[in-house]
């Protein structure tokens, strides 16, 4: 296996998010569609296992880690919606920049307008890259150059795992920033609004994943039903 959950160091409950150390810090998160991902994708397993941080975004990978007495056994799950918030909210308190790399332009402006209601002590700048599965070398360049000239307090990246993870990863050393860099995929389009968010009572039972579903059938069926399955069968092959 490329990537084995007993091993892992995970946070393991909310509050670790508060004992991060400040710096250029990368945090990922996994969940049980990342976690079989990373069985068939080496990069996308070294870019989980080689980040500073890795977070337990789903009930699956929580209930697991005790089920395999994992060297990590966090006690909630963290989403990453929660990692958002504790961030933006930190950063408000003092005030700063905040860039987010990814999703379309429509999205992007709509998180503008909102963290300007939300964030008042908080500047965003953001860059849409290419819509393409790979970023040539000169729209890599690009982007990296966008990020290291605003000089952000915060950097969101959101382009789906595991595109985002790959390529925080891949140009980590390019990016001559000070600051916590999330990879936080569907959390730009749940914050600009473009797709809802499951209510308190879903994510309360662990069912965020079956409002997904129900929500999306066509997109997410592969990804909920098989994937449950396969996520099953790897945990018990570990």
């Amino acid at each position: 296996m490329l990537l084995k959950l007993k091993n892992l160091p995970l946070l393991e409950s909310h509050q670790g998010l508060t004992t991060l150390p400040s710096g250029k810090l990368l945090i990922n998160t996994i969940n049980a569609h990342s976690y079989n991902t990373a069985q068939k994708d080496k990069l996308f397993a070294e870019a989980l296992q080689q980040g500073d941080v890795l977070i337990p975004d789903g009930a699956s990978i929580v209930k697991a880690c005790r089920w395999l007495n994992a060297r990590s056994k966090p006690t909630e799950r963290i989403a990453g919606w929660n990692l958002f918030e504790f961030e933006m909210n930190k950063l408000n308190t003092t005030g700063g920049k905040c860039f987010f790399m990814g999703s379309s332009e429509k999205v992007l402006a709509l998180i503008k307008q909102r963290v300007k209601v939300d964030y008042p002590n908080i500047e965003v700048e953001t860059y849409s890259p290419p819509y393409k599965p790979e970023f040539s070398e000169e729209e890599n360049r690009a982007i990296v150059e966008a990020i290291n000239k605003a000089n952000p307090d915060l950097l969101w990246i959101g382009m789906t795992a595991p595109k985002q993870e790959k390529w925080a990863y891949t140009h980590w050393h390019e990016l001559n920033i000070h600051c916590h860099c999330g990879t936080i995929g569907a959390v730009f389009d749940f914050y600009a609004g473009t797709v809802k968010r499951a209510s308190a009572w879903w994510q309360r039972h662990s069912l965020e994943w079956c409002y997904r579903l129900l929500k999306e059938p066509r997109r997410m069926w592969r990804r909920y039903i098989i994937g449950n399955l396969l996520f099953m069968w790897n945990i018990c092959k570990e």
